[in-house]
């Protein structure tokens, strides 16, 4: 709410009036099942921004934040608001807590992701670009990501349909 008790109008919003999504793109449901009890809203669509997207994302207790990956041209950026994730890079394990940040500069072969190993939700923003051709690699699956004019399209590493 704004100080006169009036709901903000664009450019400001309040992230609870945006959806929150649970969906994957992934292309199987094995690969899907790691991220049951993540949702996202996303903050930068509604806002109208193209350039670059910023989701506020939450998962539940055991939720990953997608699969563990990197990309060619995407820099990423994620911001802890509530609860505790452990970030899984290349390098190992940490845990992130409330006020820390992470990122993840485009080209750095270092999969990485989150998990929620706490007991309670945990609340994050990701930030990204949206630089076309990028691909994402993924550390420890057969999958490949490939943007477009589309969502990202998925295929296995050596770029077969999956």
């Amino acid at each position: 709410m704004t100080t006169n008790n009036q709901p903000p109008r664009l450019p400001a919003l309040d992230p609870a009036t945006v959806a929150a999504t649970s969906r994957s793109g992934y292309p199987s449901e094995e690969l899907r099942v790691p991220l049951a009890g993540r949702s996202r809203r996303a903050l930068g669509d509604a806002l109208g921004l193209v350039t670059f997207g910023v989701n506020l994302t939450e998962l539940a207790p055991g939720a990953w934040s997608s699969q563990r990956h990197w990309h060619t041209r995407q820099d990423e950026f994620i911001y802890v608001l509530e609860g505790e994730v452990t970030l899984i890079t290349n390098a190992g394990e940490q845990v992130l807590t409330p006020g820390m940040c992470a990122g993840f500069p485009a080209g750095v072969a270092d999969g990485h992701h989150l998990v929620n190993r706490g007991s309670v939700p945990a609340r994050f923003l990701e930030v990204g670009d949206r630089l076309p051709g990028d691909v994402g690699h993924y550390s420890e699956v057969d999958l490949a990501a490939r943007s477009g004019r589309a969502p990202y399209a998925f295929t296995r590493r050596d770029g077969s349909a999956y």
